[in-house]
C-alpha cells in the first residue's frame, strides 16, 4: 500500500484492468451490506449507496490525476539531475563550455522539452503509490497523518478478518443443518457442543485462526497469481449461486423480506459499510500503470463503477426481499446454510457457509505484512536501522495484537466494517485523494505552466470539487461521531 516505486509488474489490457479493478472492490464489505440496506430501508440505501458510488468515483479520478503529476515531476526532477550531470562534465573541459552549459536548466519549461523530444511528461508508467505521493506533496505532517490513516484502516480491515473467519466456522460447526432452522435466530450464550457456548466456540476457532496465520506476520508473504484466479473464482461462484437462488424465492412468492422504505437510525452504518464497500483507492497505482492502453482508463473507471453499483444493488436488494430482516446475519453467506427453503444441497451450503474462511484467511497475512511495513516507514529515519528484535518481533506483534484483541471482545462484523468505513475510511477515500490533486496542481503549475494538459486530468477539474469532497467528509465524520455519542447516551 503506502510506499515508495515499485515495478510496474506485467502490462494488461484494460479490459482486463476492468476485472482486477471489480475483484479488488467487490470484496468483504459487500457481504455485510444486506444487513445494513434492511436496517436503513430500502429507498434510503439505494439514494445513499448510488451517491457514495458518484463520490467514490470522483476521489478515483483525483488520484489517477496525481498519479500522471507525479509521473510528471519524476521525469522533471530526473532532467534536470541529467543536465546538471552534463554541465558539470563540461566544465572539466573549459569554463566557457561549462557556462553554456548551465544556461538554462532551471528555467527551461518543461513543455518546451515535451514538444522537442514528443514526450507525454504525464504518462502514467512508473508505479507511485500513495505514500510516494504524499511524500512528494505533503509536507511532514500531512505525510505523517497519512500514514497514521492508513495504519488505522488496515488495523480495521484485520480486526473485521479476525473476526470474519470464526464467525463462519462456528456458524458452520454449531449451527443447525437440518433443515429446521431457518427461521431461528441464535445467541452467544446458546449451546454449541455440551456445555460450549456459541462464543466460546467463536473464541476458540479465533485462537486457532490467531495461532495458524498469526505467524506469517513475523515474515513476508505474498499472493500469488494462481491464488488470486481461484479466489476470484471462489468469489464469484458464491455470490452468483446467493443473487440466483435469492431471486428464484422472490419469485416463487416465497419470500419472507419486508424492509422499511426509511429507517434513519441505520443511516450511519450503512454510510460506514458502503464508503468501506467502494475502497480501492489505495491500490490504484498498482492497478492502473500496469494498463498497457491507458487512453480509455477514465472510461475504464466509469464503468467498473457503474457495474459494481449495479452488483451491489442487486446482491443487496435481492437479499432483503428474500429473507427477513431480523434474520439476515452479519455475513450473508451465513443465510444460506440454515435455511433449506432456499438451498437444500448440503454440499453447497457448506460451501457458502466456509467460502469466507478460505478467501479471507487468504488475505489476512498479507494485509498484516503490509500494516507491519507502514509502521516500519511511519518511524524511519533516513539512514537509520531497526534492532532485530524491533524489526522482528515489535513491530509483528504491534501489528498482530490489536486486531485479535478487538476480536475477542467482539465478533459484531456490521459494526466493525461500518466503524472502519467511516472514519479511516473516510480518510482514505475522500480526505487524501482530494488534498493529493490539489497540491499536486499547485506544486506542479510553477514549473509547467499553466498551458500544461495532464491528459489524465479528473473531469471534476474545478477547485469547488476538491473542498465539495472535503466539506462531505467533514460532515459525515461529524454525523457519524454525534449518531454514536446519542446512541450510547439512551442506553
Amino acid at each position: 500500500m503506502a510506499g515508495g516505486i515499485t515495478d510496474t509488474g506485467e502490462p494488461y489490457s484494460a479490459f482486463v484492468g476492468l476485472v482486477y479493478m471489480f475483484n479488488l472492490i467487490v470484496g468483504t464489505g459487500a457481504l455485510t451490506m444486506p444487513k445494513a440496506f434492511a436496517a436503513a430501508g430500502w429507498v434510503v440505501s439505494l439514494s445513499l449507496i448510488t451517491f457514495l458510488a458518484f463520490m467514490s468515483y470522483m476521489t478515483t479520478t483525483f488520484v489517477i490525476e496525481a498519479m500522471a503529476a507525479a509521473n510528471a515531476q519524476l521525469r522533471w526532477k530526473r532532467r534536470e539531475q541529467e543536465e546538471t550531470d552534463e554541465s558539470d562534465s563540461t566544465s572539466d573541459y573549459s569554463d566557457d563550455d561549462s557556462g553554456r552549459g548551465r544556461s538554462e536548466p532551471e528555467t527551461k519549461p518543461i513543455l518546451s522539452v515535451q514538444r522537442a523530444g514528443h514526450i507525454d511528461h504525464f504518462d502514467i508508467v512508473e508505479r507511485v503509490e500513495m505514500g510516494q505521493m504524499a511524500s512528494m506533496f505533503f509536507n511532514k505532517v500531512g505525510v505523517n497523518m497519512f500514514y497514521i490513516c492508513i495504519i488505522v484502516y488496515l488495523y480495521g480491515d484485520l480486526a473485521i478478518y479476525a473476526a470474519a473467519v470464526p464467525i463462519s466456522l462456528m456458524e458452520v460447526a454449531c449451527g443447525n443443518h437440518s433443515c429446521s432452522a431457518g427461521s431461528v435466530k441464535y445467541n452467544d450464550t446458546d449451546p454449541c457442543w455440551g456445555s460450549v457456548t456459541r462464543k466460546d466456540a467463536y473464541r476458540v476457532f479465533l485462537s486457532v485462526f490467531t495461532l495458524l496465520l498469526g505467524p506469517f506476520t513475523f515474515f513476508n508473504a505474498q499472493k500469488t497469481k494462481y491464488l488470486q484466479i481461484l479466489t476470484s473464482l471462489m468469489r464469484w461462484i458464491a455470490f452468483t449461486m446467493m443473487i440466483i437462488l435469492a431471486l428464484i424465492r422472490i419469485a416463487k412468492g416465497t419470500g419472507e423480506g419486508h424492509p422499511p422504505v426509511a429507517s434513519l437510525s441505520g443511516v450511519p452504518n450503512l454510510f460506514g459499510v458502503c464508503v468501506y464497500s467502494f475502497m480501492c483507492q489505495h491500490s490504484l497505482p498498482s492497478l492502473v500503470t500496469p494498463i498497457s492502453d491507458k487512453k480509455r482508463v477514465g472510461s475504464l473507471v466509469l464503468a467498473d463503477y457503474v457495474l459494481i453499483l449495479g452488483f451491489y444493488v442487486l446482491l443487496s436488494f435481492t437479499a432483503i426481499f428474500c429473507f427477513d430482516s431480523s434474520l439476515l446475519h452479519d455475513m450473508y453467506t451465513l443465510n444460506f446454510t440454515d435455511n433449506c427453503h432456499v438451498l437444500d444441497i448440503p454440499v453447497l451450503r457448506y460451501f457458502l457457509g466456509l467460502f469466507p474462511v478460505f478467501t479471507i484467511s487468504t488475505n489476512f497475512p498479507i494485509i498484516a505484512v503490509t500494516l507491519r511495513n507502514n509502521w516500519k516507514t511511519l518511524f524511519h529515519r533516513d539512514g537509520g536501522t531497526y534492532p532485530w528484535v524491533v524489526d522482528r518481533v515489535v513491530f509483528p506483534l504491534i501489528t498482530l495484537v490489536p486486531p485479535i484483541v478487538v476480536a475477542f471482545c467482539t465478533h459484531n462484523l456490521e459494526s466493525l466494517v461500518g466503524i472502519t468505513g467511516s472514519y479511516a475510511g473516510t480518510g482514505i477515500q475522500y480526505i487524501i485523494p482530494a488534498f493529493l490533486v490539489f497540491y499536486a496542481r499547485r506544486h506542479l503549475e510553477p514549473v509547467l505552466g499553466r498551458d500544461a494538459v495532464n491528459k489524465h486530468r479528473s473531469p471534476f477539474r474545478h477547485s469547488f470539487w476538491v473542498w465539495f469532497v472535503l466539506a462531505w467528509a467533514v460532515s459525515c465524520l461529524m454525523f457519524v461521531t454525534a449518531n454514536i455519542i446519542l446512541t450510547d447516551t439512551k442506553k
